[in-house]
């Protein structure tokens, strides 16, 4: 099963140059952090989504107001008070003074047609062999061959280095563990869809990429 490389590379270049020019014309708090986590590409808002989770303090998948401000500033993004509340505000609908850290990443990310998304979790159920929710090594190892790898073929790379920085794709912020859950694939490509408009091609995209 190759990577998704000619189509992918060229989709994450097209991405970083359209959420850049969003960013500036962005008035919304929201969409300025949604544009902002694409110029980093389409794991972007896979990144964010780590640094919330180490940033939750007290371990309860939700964020307070000054765990969800400090994690933006961490960003680097620069939001006045009054859009960090707004923002805040937009995800606290029940006004408990917590937001969850699922809810809110799904409503960072691009929308998506239900067509994209069916097609992005037929590709995770494809890879996820041993069907426990989580992409790891052990599972790429069953439906990716990297014998005709050239890295893998002239010896610069083992099986495990190559599946590993493969895994790294949907991985960011020095964060590598191996492990790539459904969420998380599902935000990466949630990344790469939104420099794609036609639905057809995305879907080809996708097809051709994981042999589906």
């Amino acid at each position: 099963m190759p990577r998704p490389q000619t189509a992918g590379a060229r989709a994450e270049s097209e991405l970083k140059q359209l959420a850049n020019k969003k960013l500036v014309q962005s008035v919304d708090p929201v969409e300025k952090l949604r544009c902002y986590c694409l110029t980093r590409g389409a794991n972007g808002i896979l990144g964010l989504g780590r640094m919330f989770r180490r940033n939750d303090d007290n371990d309860n998948e939700s964020l307070d107001f000054k765990e969800f401000s400090e994690t933006i500033a961490s960003t680097g993004l620069k939001l006045k008070s009054s859009e960090l509340k707004q923002m805040f505000a937009t995800f606290d609908r029940d006004g408990s003074g917590s937001i969850n850290i699922d809810e809110f990443l799904i409503g960072l990310r691009p929308p998506m047609s239900e067509a994209r998304k069916s097609v992005i979790l037929e590709a995770f159920n494809k890879a996820d062999v041993t069907g426990d929710g989580l992409l790891t090594i052990d599972d790429l190892k069953r439906v990716y061959n990297v014998k005709r790898n050239p890295k893998y073929l002239n010896g610069d790379c083992t099986e495990e280095e190559i599946l590993t920085k493969f895994l790294g794709t949907f991985e960011t912020y020095g964060v590598q563990d191996g492990i790539v859950t459904c969420e998380e694939f599902m935000d990466y490509y949630s990344g790469i869809s939104a420099s794609i408009d036609d639905d057809a091609y995305f879907d080809l995209m996708m097809r051709n990429a994981w042999k589906l």
